[in-house]
């Protein structure tokens, strides 16, 4: 069982990182490149939202990337607008510009084409629900045992 645990952990990081690896070769094949695939994944994970910084820090895992670095890039480039929150000037509050929509929409058509595809490879949506609800349980234990030392 330690083995299958740990190779599972690599699996999951490696995983991640070769999803990063897919959106760069979609960014690539628009010729965009004022925006990396971690910053993709920030704006996806912001949508059609309005949040605050920490909001979109708690949503994603940005592998070892500055979150509030990542936000100022594209708000320089043009995807994100910042906006100080009115009621607390320690906080602010990021939403897609036109620009980050139109991306956002093409990243959506990506997922879409990535879920048909999926299927015509041999995995179904119940099995990606199985791995979901299983990768959930397993975020739920590492959670538990950081939060109480590993104590059961």
């Amino acid at each position: 069982m330690k083995e299958v645990y740990f190779e599972t952990v690599m699996l999951v990081e490696r995983l991640h990182r070769l999803f990063l690896e897919v959106v760069k070769s979609e960014l690539d094949k628009m010729a965009l490149h004022d925006i990396n695939n971690v910053q993709c994944f920030i704006l996806y994970n912001i949508g059609e939202n309005n949040l605050t910084v920490g909001e979109v820090s708690n949503r994603g895992y940005y592998l070892g990337s500055n979150v509030t670095y990542n936000l100022k890039k594209m708000v320089e480039n043009g995807y994100i607008i910042q906006e100080q929150s009115p009621h607390d000037r320690r906080s602010s509050h990021v939403k897609l510009s036109e620009k980050g929509l139109k991306l956002f929409e093409q990243l959506d058509l990506m997922f879409k084409n990535h879920a048909k595809n999926m299927r015509h490879n041999g995995v179904m949506e119940q099995d990606i629900k199985t791995l979901k609800s299983l990768l959930q349980r397993l975020e739920a234990f590492w959670s538990f045992t950081a939060t109480y030392d590993g104590r059961l």
